[in-house]
């Protein structure tokens, strides 16, 4: 087994890799410095395994782990960071974005608290029971999720476009914006997320059928509403006033995606002020559904995605960028 170190301490790089080359059958075909370096390698050198740390130069470990996994494709990924506590947020975070396995480091010596053979049982464990990905089969797999649900306010445009970006055109989820805005910004608005989300966008009316490869983005004077009907799921437009009072909100929209596409929908919150949002991705949640949210780091205002994540609601956090890793790679969460 071919195995790469990425971590930014020489002296962590040379334990490792006496830890690993211990372990029959395996070899480090390279330890580097950073995720630079590391996608380098990639291009020209195979590997089966990656042990990454996460607070690396430049790029940290869960910001360029989703640009490791596409470089690799069916590479195993071990987060190895003294944040990696098991249940720990960090530890839940790096599975989200596609870790195979995370463990703790030790804080006083690379080597402390049997660190050297609890590493290497997992190695053992990991590349016996994660299979390879060979030939096409990555690109084989189902969607797991019919329907995106995207809500944000202040700071959201800025932030979906790293979101959008990082979904493939090829992935044709059907796709819903509901971002605070005046109604008179809505046509261009429009016209920015084609061409972030390199795919048609409607503006919801009533009756406006959803389909697959397009995204419908709420208008500035009514919520977003899904309904069933004969022909499938389809956009009703609602002007009540809203628990939050937001014009649009996302809890309209996330209600009803939860009463049509329950365990089948993904509900993303971005940056935002207030808690818009809280209360539909609280019923997502209860019909089965994902939800995930924006960190606080990244957020402009972390009103709407904090009052998610404070309430538990949110399987993943991330950074924009990272939730479209997480839309691309097409699974839900452990």
């Amino acid at each position: 087994m071919r195995v790469l170190i990425v971590d930014d301490s020489v002296v962590t790089r040379a334990v490792l890799t006496r830890i690993v080359e211990a372990i029959p059958g395996h070899r480090v075909v390279a330890a580097v410095g950073g995720i630079v370096q590391a996608t380098g390698r990639l291009a020209s050198e195979a590997a089966d395994l990656i042990l990454l740390d996460i607070n690396l130069p430049g790029i940290d470990g869960l910001s360029g782990l989703p640009d490791l996994l596409a470089a690799a494709p069916g590479v195993r990924v071990i987060v190895l960071s003294g944040d990696c506590a098991d249940g720990s947020p960090t530890a839940c975070h790096a599975m989200s974005l596609g870790a195979a396995a995370t463990l703790a480091k030790p804080e006083s010596s690379p080597l402390a608290g049997g660190f050297a053979a609890r590493l290497e049982a997992l190695v053992e464990r990991v590349m016996r029971t994660v299979p390879r990905v060979t030939g096409n089969a990555a690109t084989a797999r189902s969607d797991v999720f019919d329907i995106i649900a995207i809500g944000a306010s202040t700071g959201g445009i800025h932030a979906l476009a790293p979101l959008l970006a990082a979904i493939p055109p090829e992935l044709d989820v059907p796709i819903l914006v509901t971002q605070h805005l005046p109604g008179t910004f809505t046509e261009y608005f429009a016209q920015q997320l084609t061409a972030l989300a390199r795919r048609p966008v409607d503006v919801a009316r009533d009756s406006l059928r959803i389909q697959r490869g397009r995204l419908i983005v709420a208008p500035g004077d009514a919520h977003i509403r899904v309904v069933q009907t004969s022909e499938g799921a389809a956009t009703r437009l609602d002007r009540a006033p809203s628990i939050s009072g937001c014009m649009p909100s996302v809890d309209p929209m996330f209600d009803s995606v939860a009463q049509v596409f329950g365990a089948r929908a993904l509900a993303i919150v971005l940056s935002g002020m207030g808690r818009d949002g809280a209360r539909g991705a609280a019923n997502i949640r209860a019909a089965g559904g994902v939800v995930a949210v924006q960190d606080q780091a990244s957020s402009v205002v972390w009103g709407m995605p904090g009052a998610v994540a404070e309430a538990g609601l949110a399987n993943t956090i991330g950074t924009p960028a990272q939730l479209g890793a997480f839309v691309a790679r097409r699974r839900r969460p452990a």
